[in-house]
């Protein structure tokens, strides 16, 4: 079986995919360990015998498919996100990050650790394998075994670096008496609370109803809802720019409850039956944006109700849905839900492609385009003096071009990101080879190690080196940046880098709100622990 697993590496690749990611889905305390079961299949079976070993290009290509994607889907957040506070919270997050490294060395000092095995163990007690890619092309040439130093010391701290960052997070859920319920109330105006949206239909009692055009009105009076339709006796049709409501005059808004209980207050009554039953000559359609002409662009530029006579009323973005106003983005796979004339939806459609099948396809072009560049720009070598230089290597440079093109989102009909579907399909099989890879490449030194007591010290290393890093933000975000609870947990999962932290925060909140923390700083977290773990590797070894 050796033999013929060896000769095979396919066959080997999807043999540790189907021992490893069913233990992954297993529950221990309310967590799960989720992909990284996978790494910990390959250690097992490449711990049988070294020439259990998959090629070093797969676990490579699979690095890049997971990297270059993270950064096309949270660029635009990120750099949105510096425009505001995050600028702040990403030199607070370097911060962390810049801790844990020195607190790396300093227990490699203390316990004697050998420089290799301390740059995994960093990689590993923050979670992040992008660095401990990094981490091994930066020992390239230094022999197999050298290699495998970083993933053995990986390896041991991941399992804790994992669920003691939860542990972190419940402690101080418990010990700050958190309100989670109250506190997401007056996070509201970030959007991603989950709040649904609802559709009703009011009617204009009041004299102020009419004394400006309702879309002015909207703005004067700061409403963050959508108006459709409005009915004038028996006439019904689609609300533009110079609608002056009379009257007994009836009107759709769009919006949360909170926000419609405001504009009905101040226009009038609702009114039954609702606008929406009558789809005779106005109706609407759950329409998807599969089109590279239209994604990448604000939804003012596309001038819908001029082109059209059309409006958007909701966006669903994967299992999010959003109030889309004149500054929102469209995504491919957003779906749109369009209140149009009835003889214009077909048009619309076409006009935003609404094709699932588009919707599964990568432009090959650019995805490779953007990937060849991202290369390009991981082997130039940055010097810091002193003799020490570094690259941003597989894992840096295709993100931050990443960052970079998803920001963009298009250059003429160059369309660089991709659609949501396609991206998280992506990032997961590029997961899988990349941690299939490094195991097998990394397993029968593995099992030795911990077999000895050396693995014993380097678990607690690892460990104290997640628990303090863990509660040194959580404390610093709570009692010096005044950061709310849903926000912190977003930011201590973007520090850990990790997944199941952040599935673990939205399991706490029940809503998204940890998910914008996480993408404005997430990728500051991963390009720091890429350097970082270079500068370990230089000045340990």
């Amino acid at each position: 079986m050796v033999e013929l697993l060896s000769g095979n590496p396919l066959l080997l690749l999807f043999l540790i995919i189907a021992v490893g990611y069913p233990f992954g889905r297993v529950s221990v305390a309310g967590a799960r360990i989720g992909v990284a079961a996978v790494l910990f299949a390959g250690l097992g079976i490449g711990a049988i015998d070294p020439s259990l070993r998959l090629p070093e290009i797969l676990y490579q290509f699979g690095l890049l498919l997971f990297v270059y994607p993270i950064g096309l889907a949270t660029g635009p957040a990120f750099f949105a996100a510096l425009r505001r506070q995050g600028l702040r919270d990403n030199f607070f997050v370097a911060g962390m990050v810049a801790f844990a490294a020195g607190l790396t060395a300093l227990l490699h000092w203390l316990l004697d650790i050998p420089g290799a095995v301390s740059a995994g163990l960093f990689a590993g007690s923050m979670n992040n394998t992008p660095a401990l890619a990094a981490a091994i092309e930066a020992l390239r040439g230094m022999g197999a075994e050298a290699r495998s130093a970083p993933v053995i010391g990986y390896s041991i701290a991941y399992p804790f670096g994992v669920l003691g960052v939860i542990a972190a997070l419940a402690i101080a859920q418990r010990f700050l008496r958190v309100d989670l319920a109250a506190e997401a109330r007056t996070l509201a105006h970030l959007g991603a609370t989950n709040q649904e949206l609802a559709s009703r239909t009011l009617r204009a009692t009041q004299a102020r109803a009419g004394l400006l055009p309702l879309l002015e009105l909207a703005r004067e009076q700061q409403w963050d809802v959508v108006f459709t339709r409005v009915a004038s006796g028996d006439d019904v049709d689609l609300l533009d720019e110079s609608t002056v409501l009379a009257p007994g005059d009836r009107v759709i808004a769009v919006g949360t409850p909170e926000a419609l209980d405001r504009v009905q207050e101040y226009l009038g009554e609702a009114a039954e039956p609702t606008l929406e039953l009558d789809r005779s000559t106005i109706d609407y359609r759950r329409i998807f944006v599969s089109s590279r002409k239209v994604a990448g662009r604000q939804l003012r530029e596309l001038a819908l109700p001029q082109r059209f006579g059309a409006v958007i009323t909701r966006l669903r973005r994967g299992d999010v849905e959003l109030l889309p106003n004149g500054g929102t983005v469209l995504q491919l796979g957003d779906r749109a839900r369009v209140v149009a004339r009835k003889d214009d939806l077909q048009r619309i459609s076409d006009f935003f492609g609404d094709s699932y099948r588009a919707l599964s396809e990568v432009d090959a072009f650019t995805f490779s385009l953007g990937l060849f560049i991202g290369l390009l720009v991981g082997v130039m070598p940055i010097p810091l003096g002193g003799g020490i230089t570094l690259k941003l290597g597989l894992a840096g440079g295709p993100l931050l071009v990443g960052l970079l093109l998803g920001a963009r989102g298009f250059t003429g009909r160059f369309v660089w990101t991709l659609p949501y579907s396609a991206n998280m399909t992506l990032r997961q099989i590029g997961l899988i080879l990349f941690l299939a890879g490094i195991g097998t490449q990394a397993g029968y030194s593995f099992v030795r190690t911990l077999a000895s007591a050396e693995g014993l010290l380097l678990f607690a290393a690892g460990a104290a080196t997640t628990l303090l890093t863990a509660l040194l933000t959580i404390g610093f975000a709570h009692y010096v940046l005044r950061m709310p609870f849903h926000l912190l947990l977003g930011t201590v999962a973007a520090v850990a880098t990790q997944p199941a932290v952040l599935a673990y925060a939205a399991e706490q909140t029940k809503n998204d709100v940890p998910n914008l923390a996480y993408a404005t700083v997430y990728p500051t977290a991963i390009l720091s622990k890429i350097i970082l773990v270079q500068l370990l590797v230089a000045l340990l070894r």
